[in-house]
């Protein structure tokens, strides 16, 4: 190949990625900072800020599984997308099992603030590189030239791997919920795991039916229909679907509280129930504290998700950081009341730590009646159905981005745009099918499916700290001018980071119980070091066409401080 057709070639390669943009040619500074990074925008920024902060806070449902250690086996405790009080709801009988009471409530204030300072570091990377492909997009600008397309493609397939299998969480505990409320009318009927997996197909599927509704103004009159989770909703309608839910999860968080509250009639649970450690799991107060800490996590650790609609959200790099703090209070100020009301609304403490499902079991401790009980799980039900929309929007989102950069076999084809939906509708597909083929293993083992399902906390964070460890290495004068600078704090927040990972990576380790046994034997660690060798294999295939995005640092520095 001779020289002239050489430079053709370059340039082309250059001109594919993002068109080469001068000082004042683009209006829009949002689009000049993402061609700043080497790509140039294919999805419409329909999320406005409270869209964004409703996105966030939906993202925070998180069950964990605590089905080891009661005799239904069919319990999975997690779920995801940050609805902390919805997701506490549904594993917080976790925590009673580990210290009582009082770790229940004072171990999730701990958690929030521990959480919070990673989301700092989190934050302030999301400011200086606004892009969909989030942790991985960082890593790979801040990395040493040798170390950053290997870091950079295990950053983000650990991202999406956490993000498929959260959904999977989703879907599995949405179906067990409905179960749950059946079981409690129908002692004697034993519902089958192939039944539960039918029933998260449903789910999964459901919303296809809606994709008939031909709607051509933001559907208002029709709330019932937004809340359902159609991932194949139209990009513009996305802001609406989240501000909606989020809606319905707060009605229900005031409506469970009164219920149970004005039900019990005076008839409230000692002040002992909070102050006394009541834990049953065998470890002693300290681990008991620390696990219950691991476990409150599940609570706020998907709130980082909002970074995958960067290029969806006007001025991201100012106000991703704000909705990042602001869901992680939101959480906060709506978590902590729901817990006491329902911690004083326990009679019986070991009924609801060996209960198939303790939210039901204290429903019907605080009312006294079955069918209040199941009206209020039903809802609980309900609201967790409606999460699945922002579960679905963040994952096809991330595994977009990987395949613009190549992470992907098949790229090409995984990083369309639906040009009718405006939506990665091809990755969204892709995500659905790993559901659907990964909810087999729940029918074939709860204990080999819970397993995964309870690393995912573990892998978010992991995705989380990973390019606040390549910053603190590479020297934090490595970012650009940004509108959220954490300054000489960052490397305190960064280096926190760092070792608030190495922490609860060996706290999310233990067995949950002590002594342990082969059904609560705690398998994450082999669960990671085999989803990382998966990793690697498919890096093999993909070393020599996976490339993160190219930055133009002038450009980049020009936008940011027009924001």
């Amino acid at each position: 190949m001779d020289k002239k057709s050489s430079e053709d070639l370059g340039q082309a390669e250059i001109t594919n990625r993002a068109p080469s943009i001068g000082k004042g040619s683009i209006i829009d500074a949002d689009d000049r900072r993402l061609r700043a990074q080497g790509h140039k925008a294919e999805l419409e920024r329909s999320f406005s800020w409270l869209g964004a902060l409703a996105l966030a806070y939906r993202l925070a449902f998180y069950p964990i599984s605590q089905s080891c250690l009661i005799n239904f086996s069919s319990l999975s405790l997690y779920n995801s997308i940050s609805n902390s009080w919805l997701t506490y709801a549904s594993s917080f009988g976790l925590v009673l099992i580990y210290g009582g009471g009082v770790t229940t409530l004072f171990a999730l204030l701990i958690a929030a603030v521990a959480q919070w300072i990673v989301f700092l570091g989190l934050a302030e990377l999301c400011s200086a590189f606004p892009s969909s492909g989030g942790q991985y997009h960082f890593t790979y600008i801040i990395a040493s030239p040798k170390t950053r397309n290997f870091g950079a493609y295990v950053t983000g397939s650990i991202n999406i791997l956490a993000w498929w299998i959260t959904t999977c969480s989703g879907l599995i505990y949405t179906a067990i919920s409905a179960f749950g409320c059946a079981t409690a009318w129908f002692p004697d009927f034993a519902q089958q795991r192939y039944q539960v997996y039918l029933c998260y197909l449903g789910i999964t599927v459901l919303s296809r039916k809606l994709q008939r509704l031909k709607l051509t103004s933001p559907p208002l009159t029709y709330p019932l229909f937004i809340v359902i989770p159609i991932y194949t909703i139209k990009q513009r309608y996305l802001d609406f679907m989240t501000e909606s839910t989020t809606g319905f999860s707060l009605i229900g968080m005031v409506l469970t509280i009164s219920v149970c509250l004005g039900m019990a009639d005076g008839d409230y649970a000692p002040g002992t129930i909070i102050l006394e450690n009541r834990g049953i799991s065998g470890w002693n107060a300290g681990t008991g504290w620390l696990l219950s800490i691991a476990a409150a996590l599940y609570c706020f650790a998907a709130n980082g998700a909002v970074t995958h609609i960067a290029e969806e959200l006007p001025n991201p790099g100012r106000k991703l950081p704000q909705i990042l703090s602001m869901s992680m209070a939101m959480g906060v100020v709506i978590v902590i009341p729901w817990t006491v009301a329902m911690l004083f609304s326990i009679k019986d403490m070991q009924a609801v730590q060996s209960s198939f499902l303790p939210s039901f079991e204290v429903f019907y401790q605080a009312t006294g009646s079955k069918a209040a009980a199941t009206g209020l799980q039903a809802y609980l039900t309900f609201l967790y159905y409606t999460c699945i929309p922002s579960q679905w929007v963040t994952c096809s989102r991330i595994t977009w981005a990987f395949a613009r950069d190549q992470g992907l076999p098949f790229a090409e084809y995984w990083q369309h745009i639906d040009p009718k939906r405006g939506i990665p509708w091809r990755t969204t597909l892709l995500s659905a099918a790993f559901c659907a083929v990964y909810g087999l293993i729940y029918v074939a083992s709860t204990t080999a499916f819970n397993s995964i399902i309870n690393a995912t906390c573990l892998m978010l964070n992991l995705s989380y700290v990973i390019p606040q460890g390549v910053l603190l290495t590479q020297g934090r004068d490595k970012l650009p001018r940004r509108a959220f600078s954490l300054g000489k704090l960052g490397y305190a927040v960064n280096l926190y980071s760092v070792v608030f990972m190495i922490v609860i990576g060996v706290v999310f380790c233990l067995p949950q119980t002590n002594p342990t046994t082969a059904g609560s034997m705690n398998y994450n660690a082999p669960v990671i070091v085999g989803l990382f060798t998966i990793v690697c294999l498919l890096w093999i295939e993909r070393r020599s066409k996976f490339n993160g995005p190219h930055i133009d640092w002038d450009l980049l520095n020009e936008a940011n401080e027009e924001e």
